[in-house]
C-alpha cells in the first residue's frame, strides 16, 4: 500500500528545468522528486523523499514541453538487482548502507552466490501499478553494527522447536497443555514481530541515504 505525492520537476538554482551537460551541450537531464509514504508487508509506515533523473538530448527534452510544468504524472520506483545497471561506472549504483560505506549483500538465486553485492537505482515510471523491486540483505548484522546498533541475536532451530512443538510425554487434551501451547504461540508471535521491526529498521538505515539520485560528474555525457 502506498500514498504517493506528485512527481515534482526540480529546476536548478537558475530556474532551468533542463540541466545541460557540462561536457556535451547537446545532452542534458531533468531532475524529478517525489515524497512517498508506504506501508510494507510488516505494517510499518515509511516516508521517503525520492529523486531520479531523466536523460536525453536537449532537443528531445525540450519537446517534452516541461519548461513551464511543475509536476508530471507517474511515480518514482526503486529497482534492485545483482548486475550493474550500466557497464561504465557501474559501481556507483552499489547499494551502500548510509554513511558507513558497507555494501549491502544478498542471495543471488540464479547463480547461487550467497553474499552478492546489490545494485540500486531509482527510475521514473508512468505506470502507477509498478512496484519497487527490493532484495533482502544477508549482512544485516554488519549494517546494524556499522550504524552503532546492536547485532540481531539469531534464534536457533532447536530453541524455536522447543517453543512451538509440545513434548510427546504430556497429555494433549489437558488444560495445562492447551495453556502452554497458547503461551508458545504468543512467544512466537512476539519473536516474529521483533524480527520484522528489526528488518524494517535495518532497511530504513540504508534507505535514508539511498532514495535520492545524486548529480555529479559521473552523470555527465
Amino acid at each position: 500500500m502506498t500514498d504517493n505525492g506528485k512527481v515534482t520537476i526540480a529546476p536548478d538554482e537558475q530556474g532551468n528545468v533542463i540541466r545541460v551537460s557540462r561536457n556535451n551541450p547537446e545532452f542534458g537531464h531533468i531532475r524529478l522528486v517525489q515524497n512517498r509514504t508506504s506501508i510494507g508487508t510488516s505494517n510499518w509506515v515509511k516516508k521517503q523523499n525520492r529523486s531520479t533523473l531523466i536523460h536525453g538530448t536537449v532537443e528531445d527534452l525540450q519537446d517534452m514541453g516541461l519548461n513551464e510544468a511543475k509536476t508530471i504524472a507517474g511515480q518514482i520506483v526503486i529497482k534492485e538487482q545483482f548486475e550493474p545497471f550500466q557497464e561504465k561506472d557501474g559501481d556507483r549504483d552499489l547499494k551502500i548502507a548510509g554513511e558507513t560505506g558497507v555494501i549491502c549483500l544478498g542471495i543471488n538465486t540464479e547463480t547461487g552466490e550467497i553474499d552478492a553485492p546489490i545494485y540500486r537505482k531509482s527510475f521514473y515510471s508512468m505506470d502507477m501499478n509498478e512496484a519497487d523491486i527490493l532484495i533482502a540483505h544477508t549482512n544485516g548484522n554488519t549494517i546494524r553494527e556499522a550504524n552503532g546498533a546492536p547485532a540481531r541475536t539469531a534464534i536457533s532451530a532447536d530453541r524455536l522447536a522447543e517453543l512451538t512443538n509440545p513434548t510427546e510425554d504430556e497429555p494433549k487434551t489437558s488444560r495445562r497443555k492447551k495453556k502452554e501451547v497458547e503461551n508458545q504461540i504468543d512467544i512466537v508471535d512476539s519473536i516474529e514481530a521483533i524480527e520484522e521491526e528489526t528488518l524494517v529498521e535495518e532497511e530504513t538505515l540504508v534507505e535514508e541515504e539511498q532514495t535520492v539520485e545524486v548529480e555529479d560528474a559521473s552523470f555527465e555525457l
